[in-house]
């Protein structure tokens, strides 16, 4: 057989039933990505014969005798497509994963096509950019400034450092490399919800060619962990193993089989027999805290930090401020409702995986799409009881995280496997596996009481939440109370009360969720603030106006909180306000709709603490190199989120030089110091503080030196650009980095910052809708958010954050949904029955920012990463509400869920 793949011919055969996918990325066609095996998000899009497909789903024999193109031959030898050029200058991408499937696909439209994107692109999936920045490549706009003056970096819109690599293809995520030897690792999944292992027969899976190792609870440590990870232990219970004699959900691992081939290792997973002894099942919340309901950890205890085993409890926390029953009952006006918010899946198209392996001088290496390396290593190195510095855990470039990757699901049982056999491993998740066996959003109920007074202040809140955390407890804890915390301590009110559980059940783990209990919770708060207005016929505006806390004011939410170093470091909730309620009432576009649309207004906001407490730790070193550049290291992981950009415009403005004399290392062990990770609004806040240090302590050593040199006062020396300038003298950064050779002691600094104090981070959002009252279809017609970051550090890849965090969040709120049925067992596993936003899904945001500037924060910035997910749902129902006059609870708002309250309102 002969192929033609980039303009070159070779003839290797493909294997038999190969798809094409697989067979590129054998040939090291790494820039074809999985990100879903079933031709459903593009992310595997190449060229056959000019047209764009979905080579998962071609058989790779049917490409013989045709011109495959893949992403690192769109240019040609080294060169650009023009394509891959407008994608640089519209910066078009930000975690980077989907952006080769979806160059080739618009490389390939033609102009008629450029007019319906909708249609044109319905095949690629971006998780990240909310489609914007991808139009505006299209259309050949340009969001970069190309060029930036030495020390002028910080707020400006540079482009990422990776953006070349990444539109030509050349970017390595996880698994774009290749590894002799490498054994492949299946694992065997429970079909149970809840059952005992009483026997794994393993001698048939053994005698499949090629099986090297079936590993079961008998050949891993019993060690009880979380797959949470978080910079300290005792947020999270102690109720998880690698491998396990009880299976507590469907998907659960029982067995990992590590063989030759992945084909081999899945047919070993089918010989291999298991003895259950069914145990009852919870998958009702409601009911996991009844008497008499099944116990799912009976053997934890306070000790394992699970709040009440026997009650199914895994954390729980009551608290009052006030007398709320009092105020209620003396209030002008009340609202009670309860809330329902569903189970939702990251669906970062890569999916969990990595290489383990042992090098020469037995260090355990692992390569992960993660974004907490130094947490993994430590747990690694907790679980197997190997000195931390022979565990080196990296990630290259991480394709989306949102949360999901703060949890450790692969790493342990790559660290066993590679520690078993002595060989290196793989382990790759599937689409269907990352739905039925990592984690989810937490499901909650939440029950809301609240109170005014005849001029509109607020006389008590009450929220009440019961959280779902599934089989294990990662984050179950952290979510709930983060829930309970900043959703009211952003109003002023005298009373306030909040109970709240999370409870086990026989599904699959929720955790880390872009929002963190955030949104379950606001949608519940910020409808009441809206229904508490409209009785007093206030504006939802001025009901906020007269409620949010103000500068000086305490933010408080029982109980009272350990921690208190949340201070004000900006305040521009203010102007938020103002903002999105000028844009609501701007002149714009008025809709030609028939009299069965009913049209409303809606808006949310948000407070978020920038940091988690109890400490998020970040190193940084910078050094001088030899040709007068410098080398800047930090811990913090790249996933989209635009740290890699930040960190450079950070050194660079505080060295007064340019981007581009600074190269980044990052997110590896091997390179010394610590980073909790990128989680938790923490990646510029925490980090780049460490990076602004750093840098710094560097510049105050340059600058002396000079001086030492010229015997002047080191307050007349300046850097500028490439030298240190003191008057009419000039030394040049290469002539400091010989004069360090000469000494034997290089230029360097060193920065740390410990997480305290944390800032606060405002954001509102505001829709205007449409909903038709005869169908239930909904059509959003604005969309207006704005937020305060404190000095914007690269505004145009913020509005990117902003815009990738409302377009996942009206997914959420929209269509997104994991449907579990009553054995537990998730029915939608896969994207095909799991809606994503597509292009032709995402309305165009217009984003404001306020105009602050962080003390805490460095150069005055700080977060803006996960707070635009949070008021979208909740500002999103407002607007429904006002057009429909009926309070929906329950989100996603799907057509088929708004029928029937309408159809009983307004008839047919």
């Amino acid at each position: 057989m002969s192929f033609e793949v980039n303009s070159k011919a070779f003839s290797q055969e493909p294997r038999a039933g190969q798809c094409l996918r697989t067979f590129l990325r054998e040939l090291g066609h790494f820039g074809v990505k999985k990100g879903c095996d079933a031709g459903d998000c593009g992310a595997c899009t190449v060229l056959l014969d000019g047209e764009p497909v979905h080579s998962c789903l071609i058989p790779a024999f049917r490409a013989e005798g045709r011109a495959v193109i893949t992403i690192e031959g769109l240019g040609g030898d080294d060169g650009t497509h023009p394509m891959q050029q407008a994608f640089l200058d519209a910066q078009g991408f930000q975690c980077g994963f989907c952006t080769a499937g979806m160059i080739l696909t618009c490389a390939s439209l033609n102009q008629a096509q450029r007019t319906d994107l909708g249609v044109a692109l319905k095949g690629n999936i971006c998780r990240c950019t909310g489609y914007r920045s991808i139009e505006d490549a299209i259309l050949g706009k340009t969001n970069v400034e190309a060029s930036v003056e030495a020390g002028a970096a910080f707020g400006r819109s540079l482009p990422a450092p990776a953006g070349p690599d990444i539109v030509r293809g050349k970017t390595r995520y996880t698994f774009d490399t290749a590894i002799d030897g490498l054994l492949h690792i299946k694992l065997l999944r429970s079909p149970h919800a809840h059952a005992r292992i009483l026997t794994i027969d393993r001698s048939d899976a053994l005698r499949v060619a090629g099986v090297h190792a079936v590993l079961t609870h008998e050949d891993a440590p019993s060690v009880l962990m979380s797959t949470a990870r978080h910079e300290k232990d005792w947020m999270d219970p102690e109720d998880t193993r690698i491998l396990d004699d009880v299976v507590r959900f469907i998907g659960q691992r029982v067995a990992a089989v590590v063989a030759e081939t992945e084909a081999a290792a899945e047919e070993a997973c089918r010989r291999l027999k298991v003895s259950y002894e069914i145990l009852p099942a919870l998958s009702d919340p409601e009911q996991a805290m009844d008497p008499g309901a099944p116990i799912i950890h009976p053997d934890r205890t306070i000790a394992n930090r699970v709040a009440d085993a026997q009650r199914n409890l895994v954390a729980e926390t009551h608290g009052e401020f006030g007398d709320v029953a009092a105020a209620l009952a003396t209030s002008s006006v009340t609202y009670e409702a309860t809330f329902h918010s569903h189970r939702v899946q990251h669906a970062a198209l890569e999916t969990h995986g990595g290489l383990a392996w042992l090098d020469d001088a037995g260090v355990l290496n692992v390569r992960t799409s993660t974004q907490v390396p130094f947490l993994t290593r430590r747990a690694l190195s907790d679980i197997f009881q190997l000195p931390v510095d022979k565990v080196r855990v990296f990630c290259e470039r991480v394709g989306g995280g949102f949360g999901g990757k703060q949890e450790m699901f692969v790493e342990d049982i790559l660290a066993l496997a590679a520690l078993r056999t002595g060989r290196p491993v793989k382990l790759e998740l599937t689409r269907e596996e990352q739905f039925i066996a990592t984690s989810t959003r937490h499901p909650m109920r939440v029950h809301i009481k609240a109170g005014a007074d005849a001029d509109g202040k607020l006389t008590a809140l009450q929220l009440d939440v019961l959280s779902n955390t599934g089989a294990y407890g990662n984050h179950a804890g952290p979510v709930m109370f983060h829930a309970l915390a900043e959703s009211i301590s952003v109003y002023n009110c005298p009373n306030k009360r909040v109970d709240g559980f999370a409870v086990y059940t026989n599904t699959v783990p929720a955790g880390a969720f872009r929002g963190y209990g955030l949104p379950q919770a606001l949608i519940a708060v910020e409808a009441a603030i809206d229904e508490l207005a409209r009785q007093l016929g206030i504006s939802p505006y001025a009901m906020r106006r007269r409620n949010i806390i103000k500068p000086g004011d305490p933010m408080l939410s029982p109980p009272p909180s350990d921690y208190h170093d949340v201070l004000y470091g900006s305040y521009g909730l203010d102007q938020c306000l103002d903002l999105v309620e000028r844009a609501m009432q701007a002149d714009g576009p008025q809709p030609n709709l028939s009299p069965e649309w009913l049209i409303g207004d809606g808006i949310a906001l948000t407070m978020i603490d920038t940091v988690p407490p109890a400490g998020h730790i970040a190193d940084a070193t910078i050094a001088l190199n030899d040709d007068g550049g410098f080398d800047l290291t930090v811990g913090t992981a790249e996933f989209g989120n635009g740290t890699s950009t930040v960190h450079l415009q950070i050194a660079a403005t505080t060295l007064a030089t340019t981007v581009g004399r600074i190269r980044l290392r990052q997110s590896d062990t091997a390179h010394g110091g610590h980073d909790t990770g990128a989680y938790g609004s923490a990646g510029t806040f925490v980090a780049g503080k460490a990076t602004h240090a750093a840098a710094m302590q560097l510049a105050t050593e340059l600058r002396a030196a000079a001086a030492g040199v010229w015997l002047c006062d080191v307050d007349t020396c300046v850097l500028d650009g490439d030298a240190v300038v003191s008057g009419v003298r000039r030394m040049p950064y290469t002539e400091l980095a010989k004069l360090a050779r000469e000494r034997g002691q290089p230029f360097a600094g060193t920065g740390n910052s410990t997480g305290t104090p944390r800032s606060v981070g405002f954001n509102v959002q505001g829709f205007r809708v449409a909903v038709n009252k005869g169908t239930g279809e909904l059509r959003i017609l604005r969309s207006v958010h704005a937020a305060d970051a404190g000095v914007v550090a690269n505004p145009m890849q913020c509005r990117g954050q902003v815009e990738g965090g409302v377009a996942q969040a009206l997914g959420a709120a929209l269509y997104e949904e994991m449907v579990i049925d009553a054995n537990g067992r998730v029915v939608n596993p896969k994207f095909r029955d799991y809606h994503l936003p597509s292009f032709a899904d995402v309305p165009r945001t217009e984003v404001h920012f306020a105009e602050t500037s962080d003390t805490i924060g460095p150069l005055g910035a700080k977060s803006m990463s996960e707070s635009p997910y949070n008021p979208v749902a909740a500002a999103l129902g407002n607007a429904i509400a006002d057009a429909t006059g009926i309070r929906f609870t329950a989100p996603p708002f799907k057509p088929d869920r708004l029928f029937p309250a309408l159809h009983e309102k307004f008839g047919s």
